[in-house]
């Protein structure tokens, strides 16, 4: 009959086999720092497509009307508290509320642009865009959307989230949100409705975009629960 003594040495030694292949686990940083990293490469890139944009022409914009200046706030905001948001759901006690964060910056970004189609003069150095122009718009938010969602997706693959669907669709929130903060830089025409329609077109291209091919990068390999 097997004893204690015929079950130590084994025990012993699986639990030498098992610890010979242990690595050392480097903690992440939290998920504000790793936001706030993200969101300085979005104003790096800000800051080098502003050395070839019209700075003056977009401050005369930007002072002649307070609701733009409003709309842009909040679509930086919107992208920052996005990205906190996605970090937050990355992790894997995320609560399914951190999808909720960027909500009050997104109503004041939307609210903000429908207030500028409310007024009845164009704003100096503006003109209404063009349906060829809301296309450029739209071309400019997905086009930068991309790199913007690939970098955050990356960083995101260091955690193990349990909540994939959520987390994709935060992170390309933020991406979009950014990417339309970033087209103010190029962005000469006023208010429209059509120009606006095009713009939640475009954010809401990248968001579906990023929930389809977002989730399968993040679950990948993963054991996940449902969004």
């Amino acid at each position: 009959m097997p004893t204690r003594e015929n079950y130590e040495p084994r025990l012993d030694g699986l639990i030498r086999n098992l610890a010979s292949d242990l690595k050392p686990v480097h903690r992440l940083a939290s998920p504000l720092l790793r936001a706030i990293g993200w969101f300085g490469l979005v104003l790096a890139i800000g800051i080098v497509l502003s050395m070839i944009a019209d700075r003056h022409a977009l401050a005369q914009r930007l002072e002649s009307a307070p609701d733009m200046g409003l709309a842009v706030f909040g679509s930086a905001l919107t992208a920052l508290l996005a990205a906190i948001a996605a970090f937050r759901l990355s992790l894997p006690d995320g609560s399914r509320a951190w999808i909720w964060l960027p909500v009050p910056a997104a109503v004041l970004w939307i609210a903000a642009s429908g207030l500028g189609c409310l007024r009845g003069w164009l704003v100096p150095g503006t003109q209404v865009a063009s349906p060829r122009d809301t296309m450029d718009c739209l071309g400019f938010i997905v086009g930068f959307s991309v790199p913007l969602s690939l970098v955050l997706f990356l960083m995101l693959r260091r955690a193990f989230t349990l909540l994939p669907t959520r987390t994709a669709a935060a992170a390309g929130l933020a991406a979009a949100a950014a990417s339309a903060t970033l087209l103010n830089l190029f962005h000469p025409y006023d208010a429209a409705a059509v120009d606006l329609v095009v713009h939640l077109a475009a954010v809401a291209a990248v968001v579906a975009g990023a929930r389809l091919f977002g989730t399968r990068m993040l679950a990948a390999g993963k054991i996940s629960g449902r969004a």
